[in-house]
This record gives structure tokens, sequence and C-alpha cells, in this order.
């Protein structure tokens, strides 16, 4: 569960990075990449996060974990879809 996670937080630096150079280089800097990142790591992050902490107390060991890895996959798709989106804008 660790990798995904990382991998997650990883798609959310990525992101950053891409709207903060897209925010820089035309000029108009703005906060809003950066409050967005910290909005998402609330609604992305910490679900994931409370997952992870009670997978130990599934008793079947696959319902909590298949929806960690679901949630996962969606948010990562998500960023990728996002950086494509400002990447071509």
């Amino acid at each position: 569960m660790e990798l995904a996670l990382w991998i997650v937080l990883g798609s959310m630096a990525v992101n950053l990075l891409v709207g903060l150079y897209k925010s820089l280089s035309s000029g108009k800097p703005s906060p809003e990449s950066v409050l967005s990142s910290l909005r998402d790591i609330v609604s992305y992050v910490l679900p994931l996060m409370i997952l992870s902490g009670i997978s130990a107390m599934d008793e079947t060991g696959w319902i909590v974990p298949l929806a960690y890895y679901v949630g996962a996959v969606a948010v990562v798709i998500k960023y990728l879809m996002d950086i494509r989106a400002k990447w071509r804008a």
C-alpha cells in the first residue's frame, strides 16, 4: 500500500509543478495551484490513509485493500488527465 501512496503523491507533485510552471510562464502567478494541492491532499490522500489504517480490521483481507487500490488508481488517472490538460493549454 505504501507504493501506491507514493505514486499518488508523486502525481500530485508533478501536477503542482506543471501548474506552477504554467502560471509563472504566463506572467500571472497565482496561489491557486498551491491551494488546490492542499485541498486535494485532504480530499484524496487522507481517505486513502484512513483506508490503509483500517485495512488491519478487515476480516476478509481483500475488501478494504481493493477499495484502497481502486481509489489510488482513480486519483492517479485524474492527475494524469489534469497534467495533460494543463500542458496542452
